[in-house]
């Protein structure tokens, strides 16, 4: 995740807001009108950029995130800091910025640059909070087709977004049909599933009762620590897989020298428990609890159709030439089986689609840390556009 503070200042600029800061700004429609309710002035979507346009300016390749990266995706000379898949993005990498203008953008309701609940409403001069209207999914996607727009790009080569991203990509092109050539989509889904709404559920109920969450209106120096810390443990035990957690930490106990433990305490004892606090505490750093209850219920209201048999009409009318799904075995929150779907159902509206099923121990997060098996694919269906 990028090094970025959520409460950072909002700019309209087209340029990088400072040094070592390579976002740039793109405004939104005036209003900018919410698919649930509600609408939005001064609006704002952060983005970076890598790469160049070519001549026909139809080489971009639009990114979309998960949930809580920002839109540096990968370093770069006004930004040297490694990006969160600085290993996917980059000359003669599977992302070729050699070949790809490769545009990155911060999704509509978090807290990287873009206008959501933790930014400032422009009549008030008080942080938006709670009264930010509701975002959906379609939203984080007109985000991002709105930053085309403010870049002058008609179509690009293609789509590419994981988890989130995944998601809103589907989103993408069902939304505006004809923009993009081809998608790749990574542990998505066409819609919540109930494990994956079960699991966000209980994460939000952990903020929402921390008496300091105070309804939304915390501080941004005094955030709902204890919430925040449950819901991303929680996260991160479902990111991975009960393989990966059994090879790196099996039964290990947290170092009694430098972690002394009390008799009868229940304080931290096994090394994978540690672990597990680095990671929240990194989290509650870097995040707003605000923003992740938005961002996580937009995510549980997604459904792409609201009936089951017009997901193969609706892709059909995407004008997309090519889609490449990508599915992790061991992938508990996102399904090999919602990858298979998905898939399948291009394939049967007339696209022609790749599945890549990987055997990967890293479930959900495998994108973000297993370059070696997501590197073919996309190195591949790239290639050939």
């Amino acid at each position: 995740m990028s090094a970025e503070r959520w409460d950072s200042p909002v700019s309209t600029t087209a340029r990088p807001a400072a040094v070592g800061d390579a976002r740039r700004y793109a405004p939104l429609p005036e209003p900018f009108r919410f698919e649930r309710g509600g609408e939005l002035r001064g609006g704002v979507i952060a983005y970076e950029t890598w790469g160049e346009l070519n001549g026909q300016r139809d080489n971009a390749v639009l990114l979309f995130t998960g949930l809580s990266p920002a839109a540096h995706a990968c370093s770069s000379a006004e930004d040297p800091s490694e990006g969160w898949w600085e290993r996917m993005i980059g000359p003669g990498k599977a992302i070729d910025t050699s070949r790809f203008f490769v545009v990155c953008v911060n999704s509509l309701g978090s807290c990287f640059g873009s206008s959501g609940p933790a930014s400032v409403d422009p009549a008030t001069g008080d942080r938006w909070r709670l009264r930010f209207p509701e975002i959906s999914v379609g939203d984080i996607a007109r985000g991002g087709f709105e930053t085309l727009r403010h870049l002058g790009l008609e179509r690009v080569a293609a789509v590419i977004g994981a988890s989130l991203g995944g998601m809103v990509v589907l989103a993408f092109v069902a939304r505006f049909p004809g923009v993009a050539r081809s998608v790749v989509s990574i542990s998505g889904s066409a819609a919540a599933s109930p494990v994956a709404i079960a699991l966000r559920s209980v994460q939000r109920e952990a903020i929402l009762r921390d008496p300091g969450w105070h309804g939304g209106n915390y501080a941004p120096d005094a955030p709902p620590r204890t919430g925040m810390r449950l819901a991303r443990k929680l996260g991160t035990i479902t990111y991975r897989s009960a393989e990966e957690w059994i090879e790196r930490f099996g039964r290990e106990r947290i170092d009694r020298d430098v972690a002394p433990m009390r008799e009868n305490s229940f304080a931290p004892e096994f090394a994978i428990e540690g672990y597990l606090e680095a990671q929240a505490e990194k989290f509650v750093r870097a995040f707003d609890a605000n923003c992740y209850l938005y961002l996580s219920r937009a995510m549980d209201r997604f459904d792409l159709v609201d009936d089951e048999r017009e997901l193969v009409p609706t892709l059909a009318r995407t004008g997309l030439e090519r889609a490449l799904v990508i599915g992790v075995e061991t992938d508990f929150l996102f399904a090999i089986g919602e990858q298979q779907k998905i898939a399948t159902s291009l394939q049967a509206a007339g696209i022609d689609t790749q599945f890549a099923r990987l055997d990967s121990r890293e479930g959900h997060d495998a994108f973000l840390v297993d370059i070696e098996g997501f590197d073919p694919p996309i190195r591949r269906f790239l290639a050939a556009l």
